[in-house]
């Protein structure tokens, strides 16, 4: 009687995906985040602004009553 030894190779395999990047989308990455940028301080100018507004009509409920006076007309 013969003995048979039975084996398990195990095998990996390995998958390899090219990227490749082209001009185009790295001048689109900057011009995305040169517009995200420009509406960042867009945004922060617009705060500077109100709270200023805000300081200078002496609070909240004053400029928002001035607002409705300029718009009214009264």
């Amino acid at each position: 009687m013969q003995e048979t030894v039975l084996s398990k190779q195990q095998t990996k395999t390995t998958v390899q995906q090219d990227t490749k990047t082209t001009v185009s989308t790295e001048v689109d990455k900057v011009v995305i985040g040169s517009i995200a940028a420009f509406a960042g301080v867009v945004g922060l100018w617009s705060v500077a602004c109100l709270v200023s507004a805000m300081f200078q009509a002496g609070g909240p409920l004053q400029l928002v009553g001035g607002w409705f006076k300029a718009v009214s007309g009264m």
